[in-house]
This record gives structure tokens, C-alpha cells and sequence, in this order.
């Protein structure tokens, strides 16, 4: 069984940045794509960035443009660097690695972010 442990978040204010941290239990580089999520109050849970088994990643809405996800085989963790932010950016963020191989649906514990003006 994976584990995935999220750490990081917490508060900022507009125009600051932040830096999410999930790390796995084990090592599932190249057997499962690694997915960042947004759940904002009221609203459907977003995709914020991916990065993929073949190490390539890519970007949904929520913070295009100023969210990076990266990724540390090392450390079996990756990472969302949050800059710019936004009060729109207010939500929980979910790392999950949800997809690739068939058994891959492993989620972190969620981590609050909270902008405020």
C-alpha cells in the first residue's frame, strides 16, 4: 500500500507564494502519474497540474501560469511552488496518484491554503 503525505500550505497573503510537498511511502516513479487537485469551497475539485509517468507535465486552470509542479526521485516527492497568489487560489489541495497503472489511486491528506488581501 502507498501512502502519500502532504505538508506545507497554510496562510499567505495576494501576491505571495507557497509551497506544497507530497511524499510516498514508496517509489511509484513511472507506474503512477502524480496529480495535484483544488477543492475550493462550493466548487468542484479542479486538476492543477500533473506531471506523468514519462516525467512530462502539464496544467489545468486553477494557477496556470503561476503554479510549477516538480517532482525529487530521491525523496519519492514532489512538489507544488504556489507563486503569485490569489484569494481565488483559497482551497484545499490534494496530491493523488490517481492514474497510470491500473492499482494507482493513492491520495495525500489534503492541506489547506488560505489567500487573504
Amino acid at each position: 500500500q502507498v501512502q502519500l503525505v502532504q505538508s506545507g500550505g497554510g496562510s499567505a497573503q495576494v501576491g505571495g507564494s507557497l509551497k506544497l510537498s507530497c511524499t510516498s511511502s514508496r517509489n511509484i516513479f513511472g507506474y503512477c502519474d502524480v496529480v495535484w487537485y483544488q477543492q475550493a469551497p462550493g466548487k468542484e475539485r479542479e486538476m492543477v497540474a500533473i506531471i506523468r509517468r514519462d516525467g512530462t507535465a502539464g496544467y489545468g486552470n486553477p494557477g496556470k501560469g503561476r503554479f510549477t509542479i516538480s517532482q525529487d526521485t530521491a525523496k519519492n516527492a514532489w512538489y507544488l511552488q504556489m507563486s503569485d497568489l490569489k484569494t481565488e487560489d483559497t482551497a484545499v489541495y490534494f496530491c493523488a496518484a490517481d492514474r497510470g497503472a491500473r492499482d494507482c489511486n493513492y491520495w495525500g491528506q489534503g492541506t489547506q491554503v488560505t489567500v487573504s488581501s
